[in-house]
């Protein structure tokens, strides 16, 4: 059964640094593209990043561009968001999500997210 579980998030102050985990299970992590997404109260549901099982080739949301990296480690099937930087605004639930066809298209497979909080 594929699924994936993030981890690391938590509270962290305006400035600060954090990193957010993805483990999948079930599947092969090479033939998917991964993405991070994150949802704040009351608004939508928002890509963030997307690391493409392709060529390597990533892609970045303006919201975060320059703050965030996404990375994957497919031995250990894992996919990383080292967020820098961080602002009040990225607090939100962050999921990571799995499709085979794009990181453009909606993806088919979800964690069940971890929270973000960013304040002083």
């Amino acid at each position: 059964q594929l699924q994936l579980v993030e981890s690391g998030g938590g509270l962290v102050q305006p400035g600060g640094s954090l990193r957010l985990s993805c483990v999948v299970s079930g599947f092969t992590l090479d033939y998917y593209h991964i993405g991070w997404f994150r949802q704040a109260p009351g608004k939508e549901r928002e890509g963030v990043a997307c690391s493409s099982r392709n060529d390597g080739s990533t892609y970045y949301s303006d919201s975060v561009k320059g703050r965030f990296t996404i990375s994957r480690d497919n031995a250990k099937n894992t996919v990383y968001l080292q967020m820098n930087s961080l602002k009040p605004e990225d607090t939100a639930v962050y999921y990571c999500a799995a499709d085979r066809g794009s990181c453009f298209q909606r993806f088919a497979y979800w964690g069940q997210g971890t929270q973000l909080t960013v304040s002083s």
